[in-house]
């Protein structure tokens, strides 16, 4: 789904007005339409993001693109895709100390240092049988940790693992849009 306010040149393009059309709708002409893209279109650049957001609950993330002292980056394999650990701000929980949470969680990795924001994705998941929209909040760290990694078996993440350049380019083949997004913006792997 690509949010915008300038047609695509396509004349295949699907298109969609974003203020009249239901998110409902939009899953329907997705499915319908076989497209891999779909242009909701908007008025005013402003205000299509939260425009957006209206249609669907959501869900406050937090992640973390983490390095060690050899200057790898922190990778996790759930579901079968190469992931960065990211989840679910708590109640009364700011963005960088639920980061640091999860990336602990995820990993089992201490001694974080918070180095900055990195950026914002969003990816919309279905959870009990209702479509959210995942808006994650990534922070630059960095770690002195050098024992082990544990992933979170209970949140079917089965790997964690650190990535030197190489390895992160290979996989990002086998990683999600949002994540070969971020990196990419940030021109990393």
């Amino acid at each position: 789904m690509i949010l915008t306010t300038v047609l695509p040149k396509s004349k295949h393009a699907l298109v969609l007005p974003l203020a009249a059309t239901s998110f409902q709708t939009i899953l329907q002409v997705l499915k319908e339409s076989k497209a891999r893209k779909i242009y909701l279109i908007g008025d005013d650049p402003a205000t299509l993001l939260e425009t957006f957001k209206s249609k669907l609950s959501v869900v406050q993330a937090g992640g973390g693109l983490v390095r060690n002292q050899s200057g790898k980056m922190l990778f996790i394999f759930r579901k079968g895709k190469w992931d960065l650990p990211k989840g679910k701000i708590d109640k009364g929980e700011t963005l960088e100390k639920g980061a640091k949470r999860e990336v602990k969680e995820e990993t089992g990795v201490k001694k974080l240092q918070l180095n900055g924001f990195a950026g914002v994705t969003y990816h919309i998941f279905k959870r009990n049988d209702k479509y959210q929209l995942k808006e994650t909040h990534w922070f630059y760290m960095t770690t002195t940790y050098t024992g082990k990694l544990k992933p979170e078996l209970q949140e079917d993440i089965t790997k964690a693992k650190w990535k030197g350049p190489k390895k992160t380019a290979k996989a990002l083949k086998n990683s999600y849009g949002n994540i070969k997004y971020l990196l990419k913006e940030l021109k990393i792997g």
